[in-house]
């Protein structure tokens, strides 16, 4: 795990990404858009053993609605950005290739609002735009075959358990032949500075954010050298694009559009984040304080209750969730949020009543725990009903393939009850189980139909499909 973990840091500085095997571009031949979709694959294989995306609605959504909207302001791209939030109290942003664009709970944080969050995600795109990892990877065949050999070595010695001395290896390796070659350059960072506040002033953002971000990750490394941010040695030249950024802004600030509304739900991600994601105690004492100062504060309520659910202080919990409601116009989600403590409280009649007063298909947290409460209850069809429209809605929400699977076991249905549980065990990456029960799902299929369903399952699972694919 701990050569992984290293594996990624270099990663994060733009070298190769690894998976079951690593992908190295042959001598005069460039990096494809084919290839980009490759090598982020494989990254994103390797990232999910590693580390945890999180994947809280609220949280995404609305990472990716302001990602969006920068992505409106950008010409066509040759493949789909999306947005991710890796739960690690460490100030770090980075992307790969073929749009996948990753900001840490920790610097999310640490962020006062959506300007400063598009900043951030602003300055990741045009990175991307610019092919600024696949062309370092491009470069990379000029250093020849020895250091590539020894980063090899590395990942091999990692795999057969010498974890010390493949990490010695690999990160000696990367620092003696690859860092030069595939770490940003000062030139990619005034690029995507360039690139980046364009694109936030099309978006109808004014570009403050990136400034303002930026010299928040700058100042934290004054706290001593074990607490540089990772942003800092991924992102060279803090110090020359600050300068560049001001100035920038104040060439550019008369001549920019005026700003359009944020996209908003920002005051609600940054509390989830910070209330569920960040140290547990710091984030209750950071609530209670909040509290403290600002009594008719619904957000600092919120922010507490969520808070307080980490250490199964439901009761104190519900309380300060019911004073976040009162009179709140945000109050939909934080409906949905008392529903799931009084269901983890035990409370499954005051949980289903609450839940299926605030029932929202764009919110599948509750529509999750509104089916549990259905299921704790007895009321399998009904559960089983909520759960099938969840996943008709959200296809990707992992969870509730597996309730959906275990009402429908309990409704006596065995087919549904395997498909979905090899459904969510795919989803989740374990290929053992998934095939274990599809192909207990294809011994009970009763038509044609099922079986086909059952099929492109199991293809999903294959991880030859793509090769296969292209080779036909």
């Amino acid at each position: 795990m701990l050569i992984y973990k290293k594996i990624i840091t270099v990663l994060t500085l733009g070298a190769f990404l690894f998976g079951t095997s690593l992908i190295i571009v042959p001598e005069g031949r460039c990096i494809t858009i084919q290839e980009e979709r490759e090598l982020a694959k494989e990254f994103m294989a390797v990232l999910k053993t590693t580390y945890t995306l999180i994947d809280d609605p609220v949280i995404v959504d609305y990472v990716n609605a302001v990602g969006n909207r920068i992505m409106a302001a950008i010409p066509p791209q040759p493949f789909k950005y999306k947005f991710y939030v890796i739960q690690e109290d460490v100030y770090n942003a980075f992307a790969t290739p073929a749009g996948h664009i990753f900001i840490n709970s920790g610097l999310f944080a640490a962020l006062a609002s959506e300007e400063e969050l598009a900043g951030i995600l602003g300055h990741e795109i045009a990175h991307v735009v610019c092919r600024h990892i696949s062309q370092r990877i491009e470069s990379s065949k000029k250093i020849g075959m020895a250091s590539l050999a020894g980063m090899v070595a590395g990942v091999l010695l990692g795999a057969g358990g010498a974890g010390a001395a493949a990490s010695a290896l690999t990160v000696g390796s990367v620092a003696a032949g690859q860092t030069a070659a595939l770490a940003y350059s000062r030139e990619n960072e005034t690029q995507a500075d360039q690139l980046g506040l364009g694109y936030l002033t099309g978006a109808g953002y004014t570009g403050e954010g990136l400034l303002t971000s930026l010299q928040k990750i700058r100042s934290k490394q004054w706290y001593g050298s074990k607490q540089i941010p990772t942003y800092l040695t991924t992102h060279p030249a803090a110090e020359a694009r600050m300068s560049y950024i001001d100035n920038w802004l104040h060439q550019n600030r008369t001549e920019s559009a005026p700003a359009r509304d944020e996209t908003g739900g920002f005051p609600l991600a940054h509390t989830r984040i910070v209330a569920l994601y960040t140290d547990a105690k710091s984030a209750l004492a950071y609530y209670a304080s909040s509290v403290a100062a600002s009594p008719g504060d619904p957000l600092a309520h919120y922010g507490y209750a969520l808070a307080l659910t980490r250490s199964g202080k439901w009761n104190e919990a519900i309380d300060h969730m019911q004073r976040a409601i009162e009179g709140n116009a945000m109050a939909t989600h934080m409906l949905q949020d008392l529903g799931k403590i009084y269901f983890q409280d035990g409370q499954y009649k005051k949980a289903l009543n609450t839940l299926a007063a605030s029932r929202s298909e764009t919110y599948p947290e509750g529509q999750l725990y509104l089916g549990r409460s259905q299921l704790e209850l007895g009321q399998l069809a009904a559960a089983r009903e909520t759960f099938d429209n969840l996943v008709r809605y959200h296809e990707d929400y992992t969870q509730a393939y597996y309730y959906l699977g275990e009402s429908s076991g309990r409704l006596g249905d065995m087919f549904a009850a395997h498909y979905n549980l090899g459904r969510f065990y795919g989803l989740k990456g374990d290929r053992e189980n998934a095939n274990f029960h599809l192909n207990r799902a294809m011994k009970l299929a009763a038509s044609d139909a099922q079986r086909e369903q059952v099929e492109r399952q199991i293809e999903d699972l294959d991880p030859k499909k793509d090769k296969k694919s292209k080779a036909g």
